[in-house]
């Protein structure tokens, strides 16, 4: 068995994913043999598409898997359906890690070899120095989501060892394979997966983590725009399907988007989930 897979799910950006995965072999050549590298690919008949599937191909190494049943953020489950490795870190397809991050991860794993917990890193933004790395997200409605990106002093030291988060982007994130407890299958389009996931953790007694070391960045300009479709309403709709799935109030979810989009009609919508 692999120690670790990393994997991504992917609609249309075979940029990130050759310049990502090429990253992440050279920097990582001398482990791998402990390395399993998965592409699930949420549109696989489309140019880009047909381009990821002969790189996955023609590296011999990156495992492709084509997934047209829904184009979804839950599609990221596939990842660790597919994963060989003890131990699974689903990536979005367009980031860059620091060279090290990935081998120490690969000691952590070592170091806990039982944990079922959920395991993050930090985000750099793009001058990657001169300002404090983001460690979590505060629960927090912002801008259509919950989750506003925040620092704790604790992830300026690379060396530092992990810490408890409240919960954190999706960009990066890794747990034991068999562990995942998974995005709800009934997520539609994208959004509602920061919180979800994290609560989901924390019910079953399970804790968020920070690790210092897994240091990152990701490309959040897109020039040429956003190739898969965002309606808000499927945003919306994840949201409150994760929400009863755990149980919780709907009130904050409600009355922020009643502030956000009063065009939408939010009871509606909630009594034809």
């Amino acid at each position: 068995m692999k120690k670790l897979t990393i994997g991504s799910a992917v609609y249309d950006d075979y940029e990130g994913v050759y310049f990502t995965y090429q990253s992440l072999r050279l920097n990582n050549a001398f482990n791998d043999d402990d390395i399993d590298y998965v592409i699930i690919d949420n549109n696989p008949s489309s140019n880009q598409g047909k381009a990821v599937e002969k790189f996955c191909k023609d590296s011999n190494k990156i495992r492709y898997f084509p997934f047209e049943e829904k184009v979804s953020n839950s599609v990221k489950n596939e990842i660790f359906n597919h994963a060989e490795g003890k131990f699974c870190m689903s990536i979005d397809c367009h980031i860059l890690f620091e060279p090290s991050a990935v081998n120490k991860l690969l000691n952590l794993f070592e170091e806990n070899p039982e944990s079922e917990d959920l395991y993050h890193g930090c985000l750099l933004y793009d001058q990657l120095e001169s300002h404090s790395p983001v460690t979590h997200m505060d629960p927090i409605w912002r801008g259509n989501m919950l989750g506003t990106w925040a620092n704790d002093n604790r992830g300026k030291d690379i060396n530092a060892d992990p810490f408890e988060i409240p919960m954190h982007g999706c960009g990066v994130f890794a747990t034991r394979t068999d562990s995942w407890l998974g995005f709800n299958e009934k997520f539609l389009g994208f959004g509602g997966e920061e919180g979800y996931i994290h609560e989901k953790y924390k019910q079953q007694g399970r804790k968020i983590w920070c690790a210092p070391f897994l240091r990152w960045i990701h490309r959040f300009n897109r020039p040429l725009g956003i190739p898969y479709p965002l309606i808000i309403e499927d945003r919306i709709r994840n949201y409150v399907i994760g929400h009863q799935e755990l149980g919780l109030p709907l009130d904050d979810l409600i009355n922020h988007f009643n502030e956000t989009q009063p065009h939408i009609n939010l009871n509606y919508l909630i009594n034809n989930i």
